[in-house]
Formats: structure tokens, sequence, C-alpha cells
């Protein structure tokens, strides 16, 4: 039963006491590194042909891509991390919808946020997908309706 204590005590004196290292200390943590948020914005049918298309948007930091509401998207998905809401979840498949149709709007986005990879698609086909775009406002741009 001493072995272990006893190997764990002198490999500890051996690198204590190594010569080249005396008097450095323990070294520093590393920085955590926080994926920075990336995301790819896919939309058609909005009703807005300057909405429509592909965009970039990057929040780490400093807003920025080529998303036309960079900024206040940046914001809004730092407002829904700090709720511990999940934006990209997708209606629960036993989930009650009104049957309202919202319009032909799709958007499809991609990348990471918060750390985890994202593949989420939007639609406005009945009132609980309508709730999840408009929870999303400005990621994803006003609809005509």
């Amino acid at each position: 039963m001493l072995r272990p204590l006893l190997l764990a005590t002198v490999a500890s004196s051996a690198l204590t006491g190594m010569t080249g290292l005396g008097g450095l200390g323990p070294l520093p943590p590393l920085p955590l590194l926080s994926g920075a948020d990336s995301l790819t914005v896919s939309i058609e049918k909005s009703g807005h042909a300057e909405a429509d298309g592909t965009f970039r948007l990057e929040c780490d930091g400093t807003p920025g891509g080529t998303h036309p509401a960079a900024a206040n998207a940046c914001k809004r998905l730092d407002q829904l991390a700090q709720a511990g809401a999940d934006p990209f979840a997708a209606v629960p498949a036993d989930g009650i919808c009104t049957q309202q149709y919202g319009g032909p709007a799709t958007a499809h986005i991609t990348g990471t946020w918060q750390g985890r990879s994202v593949d989420a698609r939007f639609s406005r086909a009945n009132g609980c997908e309508i709730d999840r775009w408009e929870n999303l406002r400005p990621v994803l741009p006003h609809v005509k309706g």
C-alpha cells in the first residue's frame, strides 16, 4: 500500500529538485479557449430582397461578418445565452402548435454558438415555428406577413 504513495513522493521530489528548473515554481494555467460564435445564416423568401441570401455572423467581442444587423444580432444571441435559452432547438415532435401560416420564408443556420455546433432550420409553417423565428430577430429578419 505504501508503493503508490512512495512513487508519487519520489516523482514529486525528482521534479522539484531538477537542476535546470530551480526557482521557476509552478507553471501558470493555460487560458480557457472559448470558441467564437460564428454562424452562417441563409434566408429565402422573406419578402425583403435585401434580407434574402447567405450571411456570416461573427460574435467574438466585436460583432462582424456580412450580416446586415450584426451588432443587434450578436446582442440578441448574448441575451439568449444569459437566459440559458437554446434558440436553435427544434420544436418538440409532440408540441401543440397553432395552425397558422406565417408565409414561405425559410432559414438555415449553421456554425458554432456557445461552443456548440449549430445546424438549425427555421420556417413559418405554424405558430411554434413563427415563435421560434421571432425569438431570433434580428438574427433572422422581419418577415412580411
